[in-house]
C-alpha cells in the first residue's frame, strides 16, 4: 500500500522521538532515488534511509550500511556541504500530507548559525527531497521539476518552496462523525462506501477506506445507495472513534501476511478485522521494523533489477539470436536426411548413361535397385552432359553429408551455449550489490557475451571483482556455501571446497553450486536436508515443491575441458526431493 498520510503521521513521531537531538554525521545516496542520513545522539548511531522510489516511497532505520556508487552524485555531495555535521531539532508532519520535514540546526558558509530544512514527499511518483533554506528558497531537489514536466508547481534552485497543491477532499480532523453521515446520505447510491470515503477523506488509504466501511456495515464495499440509517449511524460512531485513536496517538503497526503462504501483504497502524481470517495480523516492533519487513527486500530485488537491466537485455538478446539460429541450423540439419536420395539419383543415371543425351530435361529409366524394377523419372539439367548431371547429384549427397557432420557439431555447441546463457540469467536473479553484477560482467566478457569496448567504463574492470558467495549455517553447525554465478560456482566446487565435501545440485535446473563443508565430520541428515533445501531456493525451481537435487561428495565431480563457467559432469549421486522454503533459508544465512 502508498504510505498514506494517517500511518506516515504515525512514522513522523516516531522518527522525531529518536531523533531530535541527534547530528548528522554523515550522508550517502546509495541509489538514484534513496538518500541515507547516518546520524549519532544519545541512543547511539542510526541510519535514516530516505526513499522516494514511485512505487515504494518512505522513510525508517536501516540495519545494514548500503552499497554506494565509486563517486557520490551531485545532490549527495551537496547535502554534506549543507547538512553533514547538523542537528535534527525537530522532525514535523503538515497536517494530513504525505511528507515531512526534517528542521536542521546548522551554520553558513560564514559560520553563522542558521536553519534548514530536509522535505521529504512522499507522494507516489511526485516523491522527492527537498532542501530548502532559513528563507524557504531551494537550495537543489533531488527531482528537479521544471516547468516542461509541471505547468502548477516548479521545484528549481533559487524558487520559494511551496507546498503541494491541495486536493478537493475533506480534512478529516475538521469532520465529525455526524457531520460524514449526513454527507454519505447525500451521495450517489451506486458508488461503493470504501470509494466514496477514498474520494472524501483526505489522507486515507483504499485500505483504510475498506475498514471503516467494514467495521460499520460489515461489507468492505457495501453500496452507499445500499446503506440503512443504523449503518450511518455506525459510520459516524467508527469514524470518530479512529479520529480520537488517531489523536491520542495510539497507532502501533502492524503486517498484514497472507495466510496462505505468509508472503507480506499490506500494512496499517490500527488491527485490521475485513480480512476474516484470510490475512494474518501481526504487531511490529516499531513502524522503522514494518517497513523495513515490507519494503527493504521488494526494494532490493528492484533496485538489482534496474542495476542490471543492461546485462539482463545483453544476454536476453543474444539468447533470442542463438535460439533462432538453432532453429534454422536444426531445419537445414532435418533437410539433409533426404540425401541418399540423391546418390541413388546419381547411380541411376550412371546406370542408364547409354539412352542419355545432352540437352534433355527429364529422363526416365528403369530402378534396378528397387523390387520390380519400376520407372522413375529424373530431373535434368540441359546444361550437362549425363555424366555432368551424375556428378552433380553425387556432389549434392557429399555436400549433404558434410553439413549433417558440421551441423550437428555446431547445434551441440549452439545449445552449450544456449544452456549456459539460461544459467546467466539465473545468476542475474541472484546478484545482490554491484559487486556481484560487475563479477557478471566479467564472467560475460570472458566468455564473449560482452566486448572489452562494452566494459571499458566499468568500475572494477582492471582487476578481478572480489565478491563473496551466499554463507549460510546449518541447524546443527554445518557451513554451507552456494555460488552467486559461474565464476563462484567453479571456484567453490573446483577450488575451495575438500574432496570430502558434499556438493549439491538441482536435477536438470539451472542454479548455483551449492557445497556442504563437511570439515571432517559425518554430515547429518538435518544438514543434508538443509543444504538441499538452499540448492533448491538457488535454483530456477525456487518457487517450485518438490524438487530434485542431486548430491555427491565434491571427489566425484569433474570439469570436462573447455567446458563453459559453472559446467561439470557427475555420474555417481544420490537425489533428494525438497521444497524450498525462503523464510527457513534465510533464518540459516550467516552473510
Amino acid at each position: 500500500m502508498p504510505l498514506d498520510a494517517i500511518c506516515l503521521g504515525a512514522v513522523t513521531d516516531e522518527l522525531n522521538n529518536a531523533l531530535a537531538g541527534c547530528r548528522v554525521e554523515k550522508v550517502y545516496q546509495p541509489d538514484r532515488d534513496e538518500i541515507v542520513l547516518q546520524t549519532r545522539g544519545q541512543g547511539g548511531a542510526r541510519r535514516l534511509l530516505l526513499s522516494i522510489a514511485a512505487g515504494a516511497p518512505r522513510a525508517h532505520f536501516i540495519d545494514a550500511a548500503r552499497e554506494n556508487p565509486a563517486a557520490p552524485p551531485m545532490f549527495c555531495m551537496l547535502l554534506r556541504k549543507h547538512v553533514q555535521g547538523a542537528k535534527i531539532a525537530a522532525i514535523t508532519q503538515p497536517a494530513v500530507e504525505r511528507m515531512f520535514s526534517i528542521e536542521l540546526d546548522t551554520t553558513d558558509e560564514m559560520g553563522v548559525a542558521c536553519k534548514k530544512h530536509l522535505i521529504c514527499e512522499l507522494m507516489g511518483k511526485h516523491s522527492n527531497v527537498i532542501l530548502c533554506g532559513e528563507d524557504n528558497r531551494i537550495i537543489d531537489a533531488l527531482r528537479r521539476v521544471d516547468g516542461d514536466l509541471s505547468g502548477k508547481r516548479q521545484v528549481l534552485p533559487g524558487l520559494f518552496y511551496r507546498m503541494p497543491p491541495p486536493q478537493d477532499k475533506h480534512d478529516p480532523f475538521a469532520l465529525s462523525g455526524t457531520g460524514l453521515a449526513a454527507a454519505v446520505a447525500q451521495a450517489d447510491g451506486e458508488q461503493t462506501l470504501d470509494r466514496y470515503l477514498l474520494g472524501q477523506l483526505l489522507g486515507f488509504s483504499p485500505l483504510l477506506c475498506r475498514e471503516l466501511s467494514y467495521r460499520a456495515t460489515g461489507d468492505a464495499a457495501k453500496p452507499v445507495g445500499q446503506m440503512t440509517a443504523e449503518e450511518r449511524q455506525r459510520l459516524g460512531q467508527v469514524f470518530d472513534d479512529l479520529m480520537d485513536f488517531v489523536r491520542e496517538k495510539r497507532c502501533k503497526p502492524f503486517l498484514l501476511t497472507r495466510a496462505e503462504d505468509g508472503g507480506v501483504f499490506d500494512f496499517t497502524f490500527l488491527p485490521v478485522t475485513q480480512y476474516e481470517g484470510v490475512m494474518n495480523v501481526t504487531q511490529a516492533d516499531s513502524f522503522s521494523a514494518l517497513l523495513a519487513v515490507f519494503f527493504e527486500k521488494k526494494g532490493r530485488v528492484e533496485r538489482m533489477a534496474r542495476r542490471s537491466a543492461d546485462l539482463h537485455k545483453t544476454v536476453v538478446n543474444a539468447r533470442d539470436r542463438l535460439a533462432r539460429k538453432l532453429a534454422a541450423q536444426q531445419k537445414e540439419l532435418d533437410a539433409t536426411r533426404n540425401r541418399e536420395q540423391y546418390k541413388h539419383m546419381g547411380d541411376l543415371i550412371t546406370a542408364n548413361l547409354y539412352q542419355l543425351e545432352k540437352g534433355m530435361r527429364k529422363a526416365t529409366v528403369v530402378d534396378y535397385y528397387a523390387e520390380g524394377c519400376p520407372e522413375v523419372e529424373i530431373t535434368l539439367d540441359v546444361r550437362l552432359t549425363p555424366q555432368q548431371n551424375a556428378q552433380r547429384y553425387f556432389k549434392q549427397y557429399n555436400k549433404a553429408k558434410t553439413a549433417e557432420e558440421v551441423l550437428t557439431q555446431q547445434i551441440e555447441q549452439g545449445r552449450a551455449e544456449l544452456d549456459y546463457l539460461e544459467s546467466v540469467l539465473v545468476s542475474l536473479g541472484e546478484a545482490e550489490s554491484e559487486r556481484d553484477l560487475a563479477q557478471l560482467r566479467e564472467e560475460l566478457t570472458q566468455a564473449g557475451v560482452l566486448s572489452n569496448k562494452q566494459t571499458r567504463n566499468k568500475k572494477l574492470r582492471t582487476k578481478p571483482v572480489q565478491a563473496k558467495p551466499f554463507h549460510y549455517r546449518t541447524s546443527d553447525g554445518f557451513d554451507v556455501f552456494a555460488g552467486k554465478n559461474n565464476l563462484q560456482n567453479d571456484l567453490l566446487t573446483l577450488k575451495t571446497a575438500f574432496k570430502s565435501d558434499i556438493w549439491f545440485h538441482t536435477q536438470k535446473i539451472h542454479g548455483s553450486h551449492v557445497i556442504l563443508v563437511a570439515d571432517g565430520r559425518e554430515p547429518t541428515d538435518q544438514a543434508m536436508t538443509e543444504a538441499a533445501m538452499i540448492a533448491a531456493y538457488h535454483s530456477k525451481a525456487r518457487g517450485s515443491s518438490r524438487v530434485p537435487v542431486d548430491y555427491t561428495p565434491v571427489r566425484q565431480v569433474k570439469k570436462p575441458a573447455g567446458a563453459k563457467p559453472g559446467m561439470v559432469i557427475y555420474h555417481v549421486y544420490q537425489t533428494a526431493y525438497v521444497t524450498p522454503d525462503e523464510a527457513a533459508v534465510e533464518k540459516l544465512r550467516v552473510e
